[in-house]
């Protein structure tokens, strides 16, 4: 977590130079559509110091007050960070349609452009890294604000063409208009980041991760264990926590049922490492689980073994023990 919190100062400290840079751009060229790229960059800042401080509250021990930790502080501010970026498109869109209507000179577009050559070079990188450090460390605000710097590079590329193109054909209204595209395009990256921000503070289910957690299950489960049912997943900051029901030979002592889920706690820690928390509720098996269980050696099976029930999405996350609408 200290690794997390070091790197999103120093994309906050980074955005604050871009921003800068950016501003000094918009100085020497007086362009609407700089004046764009300049705006979304205090959006950087602003999130960047935001994110700052959101992973590393994310990362403070969960508490008397905050039992499953202080994750969700990162959806919070992934929320405040696509927020500003929609803010700041409505009011790029309202210089560009100023521009319009009241054009003016942009003047020492070649130094302008190539101080915002540089910035974009510098957001790819810096992006690029965030997220797929973000994606390691399951991070949805180092996700956020890599996707947030990228989204700055390539509306940074676009106008940059556009000037370029101005300064080639003499079109002065075409600074306001490439302004408004880029500011389209910052609107659907806000609203992106806000609908992910929310589907988090939701609760809502990552239904791609879930599956890749049951297929990895198949295949790899035990004999013995008979049906996984009623899974459920929620992410807090980098902790995924995880409860579901999983059924077991009836006759397992306390022993040998806590056995297992440790065993079932060491193979999911083994693929997605350890920032998991495991709440397994243990069912006993019934008559009807005996068709599809696969211990041979079951004492007191009372009938044949006919095929195990795979496990998937469809039948994992429902709350009913398998094989029990057989009967």
């Amino acid at each position: 977590m200290a690794s997390q919190v070091r790197l999103q100062r120093n994309i906050a400290f980074l955005a604050i130079a871009l921003f800068l840079i950016k501003i000094i751009a918009w100085w020497w060229t007086r362009s609407v559509a700089v004046f764009t790229d300049a705006m979304e960059s205090t959006v950087n800042v602003a999130t960047g110091l935001i994110g700052w401080y959101s992973i590393w509250l994310a990362g403070k021990p969960r508490d008397q007050n905050h039992p499953y930790g202080h994750g969700k502080a990162e959806f919070i501010s992934s929320a405040i960070e696509g927020t500003l970026i929609i803010i700041a498109g409505v009011a790029i869109i309202y210089e560009a349609i100023e521009s319009l209507l009241h054009p003016g000179r942009v003047q020492q577009l070649d130094w302008g452009l190539a101080l915002l050559a540089a910035t974009a070079v510098i957001n790819y990188a810096a992006g690029t890294y965030a997220i797929q450090r973000g994606i390691k460390v399951k991070s949805a605000a180092l996700q956020a604000g890599g996707r947030h710097l990228r989204t700055d590079t390539y509306s940074t590329i676009g106008i940059i063409a556009g000037l370029f193109l101005m300064k080639i054909t003499g079109w002065l209204w075409l600074d306001a208009v490439v302004a408004m595209i880029f500011a389209v395009v910052i609107l659907v990256a806000g609203y992106r980041v806000m609908r992910k921000s929310l589907a988090g503070i939701m609760d809502e289910a990552d239904l791609a991760l879930l599956e890749e957690l049951i297929a990895y299950l198949q295949e790899h489960r035990r004999p013995q264990w008979t049906d996984l049912h009623n899974l459920r997943m929620i992410q807090y900051g980098n902790v995924l926590h995880l409860d579901g029901h999983l059924t077991l030979p009836w006759y397992y002592n306390v022993r040998e049922a806590h056995e297992e889920i440790e065993a079932l706690d060491r193979l999911i820690r083994l693929k997605f490492g350890n920032a998991i928390e495991l709440f397994v509720h243990v069912d006993g098996c019934e008559s009807f689980s005996c068709p599809i269980c696969a211990l041979d050696s079951c004492p007191v099976r009372q009938h044949p073994f006919t095929c195990q029930v795979p496990w998937d999405l469809e039948n994992v996350l429902r709350n009913k023990k398998h094989g029990s609408d057989l009967t």
